[in-house]
């Protein structure tokens, strides 16, 4: 059995700002935890592969093609391949959110 501790791993900011921790890679599967701080956000971008995302904690906005939503802890998101994303913290408490990728590119 292998477990995965993400409270013990140490992140990275990466070239958008955001703090993210490699959980999972793969040929199937590529999992981030992505830590947004009170205000910050993820531009618009899009990926080749089917993309979902989990809401640890927190609460924030998150844009799937032309529809965006405020969404909250428990919170399950999905995205086609190819399509436009963004995300943003609200701006009172840090927004974590697990980004699945599947398969991985």
């Amino acid at each position: 059995m292998e477990i995965i501790r993400m409270n013990e791993m140490e992140g990275k900011k990466n070239q958008r700002g955001v703090v993210v921790k490699q959980l999972i890679s793969h040929d199937n599967t590529r999992v981030m935890n992505l830590t947004l701080n009170p205000g910050d956000h993820v531009p618009h971008h899009n990926v080749p592969v089917d993309v979902f995302f989990y809401v640890v904690s927190g609460k924030g906005t998150i844009q799937i093609g032309e529809e965006k939503e405020v969404v909250e802890a428990t919170d399950i998101i999905l995205c086609p391949p190819k399509t436009d994303m963004a995300l943003w913290a609200d701006q009172d408490e840090i927004f974590v959110v697990l980004n699945v990728k599947t398969p991985n590119f």
